[in-house]
This record gives C-alpha cells, structure tokens and sequence, in this order.
C-alpha cells in the first residue's frame, strides 16, 4: 500500500503543470486566466485612452473656451484648445446677469422639490405594490405597466396641464413628470426581495407598515434609492421642453436649462438682461465664451453631487444586474 501511494505522488510530481495553474493560489490570477500578453495589454490602455479623451477632452474645450479671451476666441476661430489669454470676464458677466442668478435658484428649487416628491411617491406606490397581500396590487401594476407603453401624447397632456391651471406655472414643470414606471418597478423589485423574516420579526415586534418601511425596507435598500433619486434629479436638472410648453414668456420663471437654450441655440441674451447685447461688435465678451459658461454652469452642480452617489451608483447597479 505504500510503494502504490509513494508511486501515484511520484507520478503526479512528473505531470506537467498548466500555465493556469501556475498563476492561481492567493493573489494570483484565477487558474482559467490566461496571463496578461502585451498585446492585450496595450490594445486595453489605448481602448481606456480614447475613452476618456472622448470624455475629457470635450469638457477641456468648453471650460477653456468659458475663461479665454474674446481676442484667444478670435485667435483660434472659435473653441479654444490652448490656454490663451485668460479671463474670468464671462463669469463676472454671467454671474452678474440677475437672469442668469434667477434662473439657477429655480433649478436649484425645482430639481429639490420635485426630486423630493418623486421618490416620496415612488417609494410609497413601489412599497405598496411589492406586498403581496396589499389590496388591489396586481391590478395596480398591471395599470401602471400598461401607461409604459400606451399614453396619450403631447397635446393632449398640454390640455389637462393648462386645463388645471399649470400655464405659466411652476408646478407644470414637476407634476407632469413626477413619477417614472420604470423607476417604481426598479424599486418594486428591490423591495420584494427584502428578507421576509426581517419583516415579520418587525410585525412580531409590534411594527406597522409605515415602521417597516422606514426601518426594515429602506436601510436596506440604500443603494436602489440612491440611484434612483439621482436619476429623478439629473432628470428635474436637464429638463427643458416643459418650459417650453408652460412656461415661454415667463422669462423670469426660466431654469437655468432654458437660459443655456437660449444663449447658446439662439445666440441672443434675455430680454431685459445686462447681456441682451452681447453679440454685437461692443460687446467686451466673446459670445462663445458665455456660451460655454453657462454650460460649465450646468455641469458644476451635477459634477459636486455625484461623488457622493457614486458608491451606491455602483453597488445599485450590481445588485440590480444579480436580481434583476
């Protein structure tokens, strides 16, 4: 019996081992890994390269453009790619722009409150809809998949918006939008897979559907809700057609979405703004440079709001790609 094992271990000692075996063990690669050619190498540093000039190099454009002189603007024939002449001239101007000021307090109060009510009903409608003994469910969400696909159009929502009273209105722009189907199915199933014996030690203990709600089912879901509040908000932010829709004359209701369509596609300042005449010859500022502030100007408040998000971003999307 000993000569037979001392013969199989001398055996196994002579087999050649595989490149895949060679790279696994602890903080080596996995054993079906092939190992890192230099090709593969290279061909994933220039993939990851021209990713993110595709990215970064826009957004270089567009803030030096923003800072540059009208004479660099007039130099390089419009967006600028090299520093030249530096100025902060269109920012003072913008800035200075009691438009411009306004403008960005309704986004700021829009993007707030109707972030704020959409995932207040969202979580609400998602909740109720991911309890199998809730009252009328299947025939809620059936309902509610059927407007994902089925609505009745622009016209006729512009008529029961302005019907109710919501031209000219700040409320046209949230509660025509408040709620996303695909949102509150998202939702939905995050919540249906909540531990069931984390909620019934809850009802054991005495907790009602709002305690379980707030204590069970939303701490655990911190990263669903994370995701998708920011997209309501991104949505809230970049939203500009309402405005066109219930809001065209009210300059001074105007979010600051609407104010970049308006410097930048029409080429022309706001009526009565310090700047309605910055295109003309006089003008001390590049009308390009403007432009591109106030684009920078958009971008500012999403590009300080993600990184706090980005955690639960990515973790809601892995958790939603495993369950979903």
């Amino acid at each position: 019996m000993t000569n037979a094992s001392t013969i199989e271990r001398s055996r196994a000692a002579r087999r050649p081992v595989s490149p895949g075996l060679r790279h696994g063990g602890r903080g080596g690669r996995p054993v079906w890994e092939e190992p890192p050619t230099a090709v593969g190498q290279a061909a994933k540093g220039l993939t990851l390269g021209g990713v993110l000039a595709v990215v970064l190099v826009p957004l270089w454009i567009v803030a030096l453009t923003s800072v540059s002189s009208p004479g660099a603007v007039n130099r390089a024939g419009g967006l600028v790619i090299w520093p030249d002449g530096l100025s902060l001239q269109a920012y003072r101007e913008m800035l200075g722009d009691p438009t411009v000021r306004t403008a960005l307090l309704v986004s700021l109060g829009i993007t707030a409150v109707g972030t704020a009510l959409s995932m207040v009903v969202s979580v609400l409608c998602a909740y109720g809809l991911s309890r199998p003994r809730s009252f009328g469910h299947r025939w809620v969400l059936l309902l509610l998949i059927v407007t994902m696909f089925v609505g009745g159009g622009m016209i006729p929502t512009f008529l029961v918006v302005t019907g109710l009273g919501g031209y000219n209105q700040y409320w046209a722009l949230i509660l025509p939008s408040a709620v996303s189907v695909f949102n509150v199915l998202v939702l939905r199933s995050f919540y249906s897979s909540t531990s069931g014996e984390l909620i019934d030690a809850a009802r054991m203990d005495g907790a009602g559907d709002w305690r379980i709600l707030w204590s069970v089912v939303l701490p655990t879901s911190r990263a669903v809700t994370a995701v998708i509040a920011l997209f309501y908000g991104v949505g809230y932010w970049n939203s500009f057609f309402n405005v066109m829709l219930y809001l065209p004359t009210e300059s001074a209701k105007w979010p600051l979405q609407y104010v970049l369509l308006t410097y930048v596609n029409r080429g022309v300042g706001l009526p009565g703004s310090v700047n309605s005449g910055f295109g003309s010859e006089s003008a001390q500022t590049a009308p390009l440079s403007l432009q591109m502030a106030v684009v920078v100007l958009t971008l500012v408040p999403l590009l300080v709001v993600y990184p706090f998000v980005q955690k639960h971003f990515r973790t809601g999307v892995l958790t939603g790609a495993i369950k979903g």
